[in-house]
């Protein structure tokens, strides 16, 4: 394993010093930076930052790394987060009855391409309880209507407090999660289908052919009250043509919604994506 390290996200009115003051901060502190990117968004005057650097030999105890920032970080009017790489975030997927980005996502976990526990699996649908228990892989089916939302979502954050998740991921899951919800819980990622120009409802490949679509993509973003509207962390696209078929579409679409999730899966995971206002940066 590599040494620990720990990563700052800093958002902050844009100013002069700002580079200068948070890296004297961990040169001060004996601390050896091994990653630093920066972004200046001139419209919005905003300076956003990560920085990464080793704890080996770093002089402050890591309990005391945040008050010791935060007094640095509180003239600046930062906004700022704090993470160690050896923490190891624990997962709860959700899922209605397509199955390709649970297989995808618990591959990659297993796989060891990003580092995080996957405890628990949520369905709105029993179809995929065997892929849990195939994987070992505690499932939870909790039937969505209109009378019950309310109650099913109660149960849903006690079971996220309960095995102490840290990330949600909706593989596919097709229920729209309350506001209330989101309150509570804020740390959802989503992925859904995108085409140009645009099809909502139901079947949407089937719509896509139908007007003889020549690109479809794939979205990963944030989960805000405001449906697939949240800030975008990662998206891709794939061309297709008039000899595909509606299967050829739909395959296709598989192909990039795995994809796009694990990249934006995996960039949250390793801190990499600083959200402000409805945007994002991800930093390389």
């Amino acid at each position: 394993m590599n040494p620990p390290t720990a990563t700052l996200l800093i958002s902050c009115p844009d100013q002069k010093g700002l580079v200068a003051k948070i890296a004297n901060f961990i040169y001060a502190n004996g601390g050896n930076i091994i990653h630093a990117d920066q972004h200046t968004d001139f419209a919005a005057g905003l300076f956003l930052t990560r920085i990464e650097w080793q704890l080996d030999g770093f002089n402050l105890p890591r309990e005391l790394i945040a008050p010791a920032f935060g007094a640095i970080a509180q003239p600046l009017q930062a906004h700022w987060q704090l993470h160690f790489s050896d923490t190891v975030p624990r997962i709860a997927i959700w899922v209605s009855k397509q199955d390709h980005c649970l297989f995808d996502l618990i591959w990659r976990q297993k796989a060891k391409e990003f580092t995080a526990e996957i405890p628990l699996i949520i369905s709105n649908h029993p179809d995929l309880k065997e892929v849990a228990e195939q994987f070992s892989i505690d499932f939870h089916h909790l039937p969505i209507t209109k009378e019950n939302k309310s109650i099913q979502e109660a149960q849903q954050l006690e079971l996220l407090q309960r095995y102490k998740i840290d990330l949600v991921v909706l593989a596919k899951y097709m229920q729209i999660v309350s506001p209330d919800f989101i309150n509570e819980f804020p740390n959802i990622i989503n992925i859904h289908h995108s085409f140009l120009p645009a099809f909502i409802g139901a079947s949407p490949y089937h719509q896509a052919y139908e007007r003889g679509v020549k690109i479809i993509g794939a979205t990963a973003h944030y989960v805000t009250p405001e449906l697939d509207a949240g800030p975008i962390i990662e998206q891709d696209v794939a061309r297709v043509s008039h000899r595909d078929d509606v299967a050829d579409l739909i395959r296709k679409g598989k192909d990039l919604e795995r994809v796009v999730l694990a990249r934006a899966v995996r960039s949250h995971l390793q801190n990499r994506v600083l959200v402000y206002g409805n945007r994002t940066v991800v930093f390389e």
